[in-house]
């Protein structure tokens, strides 16, 4: 008999838990539990942008959620990140290694622990043009000569690129309910926030999302590079929001690799 799982599921940049919903009914009709969790100023969180000032606000639905958990839950949790969310995952491995059973990076920022986190964000835009970036929305609060502090996706970058093989309710979905996020570039190049004892005991999968015209497959394969992940899984013609174009082969997906580190 198959062990029931209990996933976590984490929304990237401008999204939030409402990303989810399609996996969400997959995984608890097949009989799984399932979280979701919306972060600081996202989705219907309550704070706005402008209180949440450092990466760790941002951060604090999900590491509240794991300090809830009992220190040896049963069976540990598969914790799921999308896009900017393997940044936040990686943190909570950080923080909690022996509660999780397996992280799963899906097209997601994946560190390597001997580097500052912040370091892939900044390979990534140096890896985009001004044209890929279409109508999305910076600010730059530390200067037109620093990283951009805060991002929100545009309607024509979202139906052009990022929502490419959605159906179309889903595209005015989330033309509504996307929020800007912060990016937390001081936080995160400042110093190595990760450890080999604590971060590297966690299995990591890599779903590469092939085609995805957001974390761009050259990207992908980099990170895969230099921080190997214990495997690789592909999805093909999902573009970027795969939760949404392909949410059954997705969650088919994560109860196969969640069953595999039971």
């Amino acid at each position: 008999m198959e062990r029931k799982q209990h996933f976590v599921l984490i929304h990237g940049s401008c999204h939030g838990a409402w990303c989810w919903y399609k996996v969400v009914s997959l995984l608890k009709t097949s009989g799984h539990q399932v979280t979701t969790l919306d972060l600081g100023a996202s989705g219907v969180h309550p704070k706005r942008l402008e209180e949440i000032t450092t990466f760790s606000d941002y951060l604090q639905p999900l590491m509240d959620f794991f300090a809830s958990l009992p220190d040896e839950p049963d069976p540990k949790v598969v914790l799921v990140g999308h896009s900017y969310a393997g940044l936040c995952i990686s943190q909570a491995m950080e923080r909690f290694p022996n509660k999780i059973s397996v992280a799963v990076f899906i097209a997601a920022y994946m560190p390597h622990h001997g580097s500052p986190t912040g370091t892939l964000i900044q390979e990534y835009f140096k890896r985009c043009t001004v044209e890929s970036l279409m109508d999305c929305n910076f600010t730059f609060n530390n200067g037109l000569d620093k990283p951009p502090t805060s991002a929100l996706f545009g309607p024509k970058f979202m139906k052009t690129i990022a929502y490419r093989h959605c159906q179309l309710e889903d595209l005015e979905l989330g033309k509504i309910l996307v929020r800007p996020s912060g990016l937390f570039m001081e936080d995160l190049v400042t110093g190595n926030l990760l450890t080999e004892e604590k971060f590297g005991s966690v299995d990591r999968v890599f779903v590469r999302l092939d085609g995805d015209q957001v974390m761009m497959d050259e990207f992908q394969l980099l990170m895969i590079q230099n921080s190997p992940p214990k495997d690789v899984k592909v999805i093909s013609e999902a573009g970027h929001m795969v939760m949404l174009s392909k949410p059954r082969e997705l969650s088919q997906l994560l109860q196969h690799i969640g069953a595999g580190f039971c």
